[in-house]
Formats: C-alpha cells, structure tokens, sequence
C-alpha cells in the first residue's frame, strides 16, 4: 500500500521543536508509520531559490494537509500574506484533508493577523488544542485513527452497530417498542403494526444480528436499563443564575433511561428554565406560548447530541444553562467531511451512529438528514438572537444565547436571582423564572376542562414524567386546578380545570 503524505506547515521560527517531534513520531511509530509519510520545512532542500513556491507544491502534492497555529504570524510576502497562509489556502484550493492543532495562548498575545488566520481555520476545517508536544503527539493519533476508519482503512464497526455480547432480547422492553411503533406508524408511515414481536421489530431496523445478538444501538433505544450497558450514556443538566461556574448549582438533573427519554426531559428541563411569554388571545382563540429561544433550536440541539455523540466515550452529554447563554456539550467530534462554516447550512449528512440516528428520524425526532444545524441557525436568526457558536476544543460543544439583558436589569434581579429581558412583543407578557413559575405557566394555558396531553402540547412539553412532576403536581397541590375525576386520577377520561384560586391567579397574572 502507497504511503499517504503528510505535510506539517507552521510558521518556522515558533514551532521547530513540534514539528520535528511529530515528524519523528510519524516516522517511528510501528502503527502510523505503515500508512503515513510526513514532510516538513526541514526536510525540504537546503539550496532552494523559492522555497515558499516549492513548499505550495509540496502541499499540492500531500494527501493530508496539518498546519500548527500559534501566536506570530511569520513573515509575510508583498501583499502581506504569510507562507502558511498561503499553504493553508493552497490546502482549501485542492480540498486537501486538513487538520489544525491550535497552541493554547491568551487572545492577547496573538498577533493581530494570527487572530484573523485562526478565526478562518476554525471556520473551515477540524481543529484540537495543545500545550507540550506531549499533548500534540496524543490529539495526531487519535485524528489519524479516525482519519484512516473514516476511509476504511481501518476496519472496525461503529459502537451503535457492535454486537453486545452480554445482552439478550430479554432485556428489551416491549412496551418501549410499542411506543416507538404508535410513533412511527404516525410520523413515517411505517411498515410493522403496533404489537409487532420485539424480535421482528429489531430485525427489520436491522438491531439484531442473524443469532438474535442486541446491538449496543437496540440497547440504548430499547433496552429496560440501558446505563445497565453504557454507564456514560446520560444527559447532565445544570443551571446557574450568573454568567459562570458556581457552587452551589441551584438546580440540576442526571437524566438515564433510553435515548429518546434523555431527549424529551433534557429539552423540557431547558424549557423550563428560560423565560416564556403567553399571549392574550387578541389573534387566534388560543393564547399561545412563545419560548424565548424557540423550542426546536433546543430540540435540534439536544437531539444531535444524542445522535451523534461518541458512545465509546466515558464523557457525557452535558447542558450548562447561564444567565446569558446555554451551553450543549457531547464527547464527540465533527467527520473530516464537514466543517463549523458548513454546519450553518443544510449540508450532506453524515452520522456517527448511523443506526440510532435512522431510528431516531423513523420516530420523528431528526426531521431530515443533514438540516438540524442549519435549522438552528436559521431559527435563531429569525428570533433575533445572537449567533450560536460552535467550539471543537475537548469534544463538541453548542452555545446558544439567550436574550439580551440590559447591566440595569442584571444589578436590580441579582439577589433573587430572576431571568429577566425586556417585553417579546405587545401584547405579550412575559412570565419570568421564579420558584412557582411552572404552576403558574399551566394555569395560564389552561381553557376549559382539558385533558393532560392537551396541557403538554400547549407547553410543547414532550416528557409525561417531568410534567406530572414539575407543572401538575405543584399546580394541584397549591390548589389552581383540580381533577374532573377526583376519585380515579388514573382514569383515561381524566381532564383538569381551573379552581377559584386559580381563576383568581390567572386573572391577576394578566393584569400584571
């Protein structure tokens, strides 16, 4: 097999000693060495007249373009370019595969043209972070192992599509295939009745081998204890009332059970943090909710993190709500074939769990393949929020900003710790973020007699158990609704209304 070459550009004078230890590692390794041949500066001719025209060949002619960045931006020729910006360029010019490993300084001690430089690497290609060239040496071979599993090289099988050897279709739930089949039928049409075996089921989404082995996938959409399997496989919420890290966490939640759970109560604990507005039925006979960030940016959101994060990893999907922004992290990373800049756009798909990611679309939860990212950019564009921010550095990680608020609205609400930004929009009055907030946000919709499943999609709240917990049961207790059928609370025929007390409320919380 034909060695792939690998040319290592930086600016010359900043990283000698870098370059040199991943070209003697290329070298040296037993592993890499069978597949890589790296070039650098070094290695070229001493007695070259125009290096930096040879040196655009040498990246011509590569099959993997690595470039280091740091904080000098090296010299610069007349139209005050540098060599690696122009290597770079010729890199983005031939769609070499590229890879950049950014040196960890203070903005404040980049150069003012390497801040440019970066900014537009971190657009266009995969990016990781070092310090030593201990740390630079360990991102290579983790970027070259996938580099080479992703041109199938290496041959291994994906974690959503690896047999577990230690379970079998008892382990299943029945009723969460069921459940997966009333939702499917409906959205996609799909083929298999409700009441279908478990065993069919599995074999037409192709879960299960010709032994009847689970795939690691069926476990984590089906399986009756799926951390029983991949103890990571959670969702961590956590929300804090300032811009930072800080203990205590005033609020948090571990989220277990199966992927689509993990969606539904991360997106309706989200929910139920930021601020909503309720309308006052002045143009429809419904007063509407309006999220301020709007529901599918965070379903999007937390839903690709499900689908397309590293299920090998030990990390976890983790959601940091702030004063100012959400945060969405998953141990994942992006495939050679996309980049931050292609992620604003509808784009090629392609998933890191092929086989959850189809489940996850036949059920309704991924709308179509390839549109999340770019919904999420249009969405908050038309919201009128800022820009979200995508960041590569130690897995994937998803910044979505609230709502501007004012340093006035900060000072004034910081002792009691309330969400606060100016109205939406007239008529609209905004409900903010208090202890008793969820009771007071199902009283507000509540018209009539209705039935729970009515009151949760007038929330857009997906998860029975985060509602009965969080908005119901509170809102009983304190006595704004009451049961039709007080004595059989179970009952299919089930529906909720307002009491006088909260009657009384929803009337004072208009007039507010």
């Amino acid at each position: 097999m034909q060695k792939m070459k690998v040319f290592i550009s930086s600016v010359q004078r900043e990283f000698a000693e870098e370059r040199k230890g991943l070209y003697q590692h290329l070298i040296n390794d037993p592993f890499l060495s069978q597949y890589f041949e790296p070039l650098i500066f070094e290695e070229f001719p001493a007695s070259i007249h125009d290096a930096d025209k040879m040196f655009l060949e040498g990246v011509k002619n590569t099959d993997i373009y690595i470039v280091l960045i740091g904080k000098d931006y090296g010299s610069e020729n007349e139209q005050g370019i540098s060599a690696t910006q122009l290597e770079f360029n010729q890199a983005m010019d031939n769609h070499t595969d590229t890879l950049a490993f950014i040196k960890d300084y203070p903005p404040n001690e980049l150069h003012p043209k390497e801040k440019q430089f970066l900014n537009k690497v971190q657009k266009h290609v995969t990016y990781k972070r070092f310090n030593e060239t201990h740390d630079l040496i360990q991102e290579i071979n983790r970027a070259f192992v996938a580099y080479l599993q992703q041109k199938n090289l290496l041959l291994t099988t994906a974690f959503d599509a690896t047999i577990n050897s230690f379970a079998t279709l008892a382990d299943i739930d029945e009723q969460k295939i069921d459940d997966f089949l009333d939702i499917a039928i409906k959205k996609r049409n799909f083929p298999l009745r409700k009441g279908s075996s478990i065993e069919k089921v599995l074999t037409h989404l192709n879960l299960i081998d010709e032994s009847k082995k689970i795939m690691n996938s069926a476990l984590l959409l089906f399986s009756k204890n799926p951390q029983k399997f991949s103890p990571s496989a959670i969702v961590k919420c956590a929300h804090y009332h300032g811009f930072r890290v800080e203990k205590p966490i005033p609020n948090h939640q571990v989220i277990k059970n199966d992927v689509f759970t993990q969606a539904d109560e991360a997106v309706d604990f989200v929910l139920s943090k930021i601020g909503v507005s309720v309308g006052t039925r002045v143009q429809s006979n419904q007063a509407e909710i309006s999220y301020e960030i709007p529901r599918p940016v965070i379903a999007e959101a937390i839903v690709n993190a499900v689908a397309h994060r590293d299920y090998n990893s030990n990390g976890s999907i983790e959601i940091w709500l702030f004063r100012n922004r959400i945060e969405i992290r998953n141990p994942g990373c992006l495939p050679k074939e996309l980049s931050i800049a292609k992620l604003e756009h509808d784009h090629s798909s392609y998933p890191f769990n092929p086989k959850l990611a189809e489940v996850l679309y036949q059920s309704g939860y991924i709308e179509r393949f390839g549109t999340g990212t770019g919904e999420i950019f249009r969405l908050t564009k038309d919201a009128g929020l800022r820009k979200p921010e995508f960041d590569l550095n130690e897995g994937f990680k998803l910044t979505i900003w609230r709502p501007e608020i004012t340093k006035d609205q900060v000072d004034i609400h910081d002792n009691i710790h309330d969400r606060i930004h100016d109205d939406m929009h007239d008529p609209l009055k905004l409900i903010f973020n208090k202890t008793d907030e969820l009771a007071h946000r199902l009283v507000l919709v509540i018209q009539g007699d209705i039935n729970r499943a009515q009151l949760m999609e007038k929330l857009n709240l997906k998860s029975r158990s985060s509602f009965v917990k969080n908005y119901l049961e509170p809102a009983i207790s304190a006595g704004f609704i009451e049961m039709t059928i007080p004595d059989k609370p179970q009952s299919k025929k089930q529906r909720y209304i307002l009491t006088k007390k909260g009657t009384k409320l929803k009337l004072k919380l208009r007039n507010d």
